[in-house]
């Protein structure tokens, strides 16, 4: 056996070489520079030894295959690295064209992940074998962190799947496929029961296939589906740009267009040629500021958070057996399935039985759809729905060892719920409020062990949102804190934790956006184009939309209840002049949002927005007002990572990788961002930069959009906030 850094070597009698991935520096195998150079030496020697070689397996001995590129050099770059970043993916790609070409079938033997640069390792193979098992997972997620494969992944799949398979089944968005799926879609060739299988099923591949190559090398190879060249695909060329532009709706995602560039263009020509394109539009967005953005928040930021970076450290975890959920509306609900899911016993109460059985109806309603979709199977849905008890006796709350309240944003009745019940549950059980706006400290006045009480914020619907917002009360305790964290994780949900205070974290930013574009309501834009401005600049949707979907009500409720907690601290309130746009919509208009019929939006009989309410231009709109597209855009941002800083300035907010992910995955603040405090790092300028159009914007718009004192001296000392 004679092995490089990152790769040994280990030639069977029978010809074989097992190349095995195991860099000793870190947990997974990544695309370093020493796998880089590994690579070419085992290649050196493959080529010098081909002719006593039979074929080649790769294989890994990590529990991954092959994680994928190394993104701390991504994160950091910027125009100047161009040439390295030119140099080092074409290297990628001919190491890979010269192990595809060697003229000895080459087999994958993928044993786990194999995302980004792993899958594109695979695709160079002339075959690949995965194990069936829930660990393995394939996939190019590329896309998500603002980039595009580099090293071959779109001019291979292309030429595996086709044109809109790749693109739609695999590159445009970044989907992540188990091991059967993959194989449905062709990624995959073969399956095997267990890792033990895979090397015997490799070895006996190779000995069925001595003269294989790679379909594209073959001289009557075509692209399956076609390319732009055969009339019948170009007839449809047109929908993918279409497809495209309905995913992005405007956002200023380089990277999906980039791929969709690559993809057609690369179709076109011939390998060598394609894989340089893909090369350059690979740089393009490597250099860019937007991509920095994105792997800082979704691979940096996520992985500080979930590995418990908010975590009180010296606590050993505490799984949680049986959670009781007070409450069964759709939070509740959510809630419930949700855990039960997780496989954890559930106790759903309502004032009534039959209430409570509705909250189980919901999780019967959405397994059936999962059956319907073969995303579960009857037992598995049966088991987990058996998991679910509804109730309207508190004594059933005996053995619960973790309360979750879902109950309207009333402190009376969220202290009354809690009251039947904290003698009930387990002495050592979590007390936990799903408020997004009432102070924890405040709600945990009337709870025996206020050491137990915590706030639990989570988003709707819960089933499909990822984020909790752990809120930390005056009294809870390390303890409560860390069991608080455990269970976001045992339920497969991000945790970010926050101070207390009204509307924690997230609600107060997203209060900012929503009231930024009333504002622009009551100053006379046209509402139509302060929707068009937000989902152009990556929103997931327009302001006004949002707002009918929580109701204006609520809105206004809030900023009443939060007026009158500021002026009883004796602090003065100031007025937004978005006030009385929404105070006009409920008092006057009695239009309070979607769930009542009538918002800032019309609505049919089932509830499906209709357009824009006429009534808003009639009462709001003036003809004469015009506002450059930019600062409505650059107003919402701004507005939110403003208020953001504010929330560091109070001691709500400790942690940035928590405000950034808390920021997209919660709220919906655009994903090319980075989220809003790396938005505000990675502006033109940086926070300088961000710092001097504050004050362009609070000029022409209002004081509240000033920059607070702190990022004044942050700029001023040309930092960054960290």
């Amino acid at each position: 056996m004679n092995n490089t850094e990152t790769i040994r070597w280990q030639q069977d009698t029978d010809g074989i070489v097992v190349l095995t991935f195991d860099d000793p520096n870190q947990s997974a195998n990544t695309m370093t520079t020493n796998y880089f150079s590994s690579m070419n030496t085992v290649l050196d020697r493959l080529e010098a030894e081909v002719n006593s070689i039979t074929g080649v397996i790769l294989t890994s001995a990590k529990k991954t295959f092959f994680a994928g590129g190394d993104l701390n050099d991504l994160a950091t770059a910027g125009p100047g690295d161009a040439q390295k970043f030119t140099d080092f993916a074409n290297g990628l790609k001919a190491q890979l064209r010269r192990l595809e070409t060697l003229d000895r079938p080459v087999v994958a033997a993928i044993n786990g992940a194999a995302l980004g640069g792993g899958l594109e390792i695979a695709l160079a193979a002339h075959h690949r074998i995965a194990v069936d098992h829930r660990a393995t997972t394939v996939g190019l997620p590329e896309v998500t962190l603002g980039l595009l494969p580099g090293a071959g992944g779109i001019v291979r799949t292309v030429r595996l799947l086709g044109i809109q398979k790749a693109l739609t089944a695999l590159l445009l968005q970044g989907q992540r496929h188990g091991a059967t799926r993959a194989a449905e879609l062709g990624l995959i060739d073969d399956l095997v029961t267990t890792v033990d299988d895979l090397l015997p099923a490799a070895k006996a591949w190779i000995h069925a296939h001595p003269d294989a190559q790679q379909p594209w090398d073959a001289k009557k190879y075509r692209i399956p589906g076609g390319t732009p060249a055969d009339p019948a695909f170009a007839a449809n060329l047109p929908a993918l740009p279409a497809h495209l532009r309905k995913q992005l709706r405007g956002a200023p995602l380089a990277a999906p267009r980039a791929i969709l560039a690559a993809a057609v263009e690369g179709s076109q020509v011939d390998f060598d040629t394609a894989s340089l394109i893909e090369t350059r539009y690979f740089v393009s967005l490597a250099t860019d500021q937007i991509s920095s953005n994105m792997i800082k928040a979704n691979f940096f930021d996520l992985a500080r958070i979930n590995s418990g970076e908010s975590r009180p450290d010296g606590i050993d975890p505490v799984p949680v057996t049986k959670v009781g959920i007070l409450g069964a509306g759709m939070m509740g609900a959510g809630i419930a399935y949700v855990s039960a899911q997780a496989g954890i016993d559930v106790v759903i109460k309502d004032v009534t039985l039959e209430a409570a059985e509705r909250g189980k109806a919901y999780a019967e309603s959405v397994e059936a759809k999962r059956l319907a979709t073969g995303r579960t199977d009857e037992v598995t849905s049966q088991a987990l729905l058996a998991r679910i008890r509804p109730t309207d006796d508190p004594t059933d709350f005996a053995g619960v060892d973790f309360v979750i309240e879902a109950v309207f944003e009333d402190p009376v009745l969220k202290q009354a719920v809690f009251q039947e019940i904290q003698d009930v549950v387990d002495p050592e059980a979590v007390l936990a409020s799903n408020t997004s706006t009432l102070p924890i400290s405040d709600l945990a006045e009337e709870i025996k062990k206020q050491d137990k009480f915590v706030g639990v914020h989570f988003f709707s619907p819960v089933e499909k949102m990822p984020l909790i917002e752990i809120v930390r009360g005056q009294n809870t305790s390390d303890e409560t804190l860390a069991r608080a964290f455990d269970y976001a994780r045992q339920i497969r949900k991000t945790p970010i934790v926050v101070n207390d205070a009204r509307g924690f974290f997230t609600t107060r930013v997203i209060i900012a956006f929503f009231n930024e574009a009333i504002g622009a309501v009551a100053e006379g834009v046209d509402p139509a184009t302060i929707e068009q401005a937000a989902l152009q600049v990556g929103y997931p949707a327009g302001p006004l939309q949002l707002i009918d979907e929580l109701t204006a009500r609520l809105v206004r409720k809030i900023r009443l209840e939060t007026r009158a907690a500021t002026e009883a601290a004796g602090k003065t309130w100031t007025p937004h002049h978005s006030e009385a746009v929404i105070d006009k919509l409920v008092e006057q208009f009695t239009r309070l949002g979607r769930s009542a019929g009538a918002g800032f939006y019309d609505y049919d009989a089932n509830g499906v927005r209709t357009g824009l309410w006429p009534g808003l231009r009639t009462e709001f709109a003036k003809s004469e007002v015009t506002i450059p597209f930019v600062d409505l855009q650059e107003r919402m941002l701004f507005a939110e990572a403003i208020e953001t800083v504010r929330c560091f300035d109070e001691g709500v907010l400790t942690s940035v990788a928590d405000a950034n992910v808390g920021s997209l995955l919660g709220i919906g603040y655009p994903t090319w961002t980075g989220g809003v405090v790396q938005y505000i790092n990675g502006y033109a300028g940086g926070p300088a930069g961000f710092v001097a159009r504050a004050h362009e914007l609070a000029a022409r718009y209002g004081d509240h959009l000033l920059p607070p004192p702190s990022l004044e001296a942050v700029a001023a000392a040309g930092g960054i906030l960290e």
